[in-house]
């Protein structure tokens, strides 16, 4: 079986190497030695200066909705996972739908404006397949009215446009670290604050608000474990090379696939991009459907990433979003991976028609 993704995994020798200094500290939660040196390392990586490790990706963007305060209406965008929309609607905040560029499948800015009520607190955009938002434009609308911007950054570790790190843009950007990722903890995620007292209340919300018997808020159990740090710890090295090899299989897929008349994100002239899913736009529902099936019939797997169009929701109430129902619809990710071989991308490339 070619999966759609396939978790990158260290050499077990040097994550023992790991597990044997936790089993000799016996310290293997509540922040312990490697989370801190963890979060050191990513924020080298990252280029920011506060970052907390936490749980998962959907705990990253709720703590990041209550440190921010945010009440009534956040404008968001339909093409993402579900985790986005469902945060907000966890949080009590109501998702307010715009639509997405037909190039970058992110938040149109020029869409959002229109959509701005008295009750708008933020914004949610995604960074979507690691492709950036245009953070620019957002900023000015967010500044002109007074509103919050929060990057679901999922896809985009290593990211930077102009030459800049992109988990630097906003007011805070969540990170997914779960096993799928090309960087991941096994299961993980991180908050990203572009300011200290913001960090400091995430620090507090993730440990359930207190520091050893000093109570200072409500807050829940966000951390995570040495275990996972260890991973996140050993693979971190690798990540260069792990971008490259993305970079030369889907290069390939590119060559291969230019004479089909499929549609992929448009990469704008500045961006240093991590090659994190390799997603086609078929010409029609029907055409993608039927490759999906051949593909599924040799043993290869792809998943639609994104669908469906999270307006469509059915315990939503939200109005259309044409762009993105339209490219939910036809959008394929192929198998992408660092363990993915030319033979096997040729297997993958053979079974794909766009009739």
């Amino acid at each position: 079986m070619i999966n759609v993704t396939k978790t990158f995994l260290p050499p077990i020798e040097e994550y023992n190497a790991y597990l044997r200094k936790l089993w000799e500290s016996g310290w293997i939660t509540n922040q312990g030695k490697m989370v801190q040196e963890l979060e050191v390392r990513m924020k080298e990586r990252l280029e920011v200066e506060y970052l907390q490790f936490v749980s998962n990706g959907t705990i990253a963007i709720q703590l990041a909705i209550k440190a921010l305060e945010l009440k009534g209406e956040v404008i968001t965008t339909p093409f993402s996972y579900v985790a986005t929309t469902t945060s907000l609607i966890w949080e009590h905040c109501t998702p307010v739908f715009t639509d997405i560029e037909d190039k970058t499948f992110c938040l149109d800015p020029a869409k959002i404006e229109a959509a701005i009520t008295n009750k708008t607190s933020a914004i949610l955009a995604t960074h979507v397949y690691g492709y950036p938002c245009d953070v620019d434009k957002i900023a000015a609308i967010a500044k002109k009215y007074k509103l919050k911007v929060i990057y679901d950054g999922a896809h985009a570790f290593g990211v930077r446009k102009g030459g800049r790190s992109l988990m630097s843009f906003g007011d805070i950007t969540t990170l997914s670290l779960h096993a799928t990722k090309l960087f991941h903890t096994v299961e993980g995620g991180a908050v990203i604050c572009n300011d200290s007292e913001i960090d400091k209340k995430v620090c507090l919300y993730r440990s359930f608000g207190h520091v050893g018997d000093d109570y200072f808020t409500m807050g829940i159990n966000g951390k995570n474990s040495e275990f996972h740090a260890a991973m996140g710890l050993c693979n971190l090295p690798y990540v260069d090379a792990i971008i490259t090899r993305r970079r030369e299989l889907s290069e390939y897929y590119d060559k291969k696939l230019s004479a089909l008349g499929l549609q992929f994100p448009v990469k704008s002239p500045d961006l240093h991009y991590n090659y994190a899913y390799y997603p086609v736009i078929f010409s029609s529902e029907a055409a993608m459907l039927a490759s999906r099936k051949v593909l599924l019939e040799n043993n290869i797997s792809t998943r639609r990433y994104f669908y469906p169009s999270l307006n469509t929701l059915p315990y939503l109430k939200a109005d259309k979003c044409e762009v993105s129902e339209d490219i939910a619809r036809r959008v394929l990710c192929l198998p992408l991976y660092p363990q993915l071989t030319f033979q096997e991308a040729d297997q993958v490339i053979s079974h794909i028609t766009n009739k």
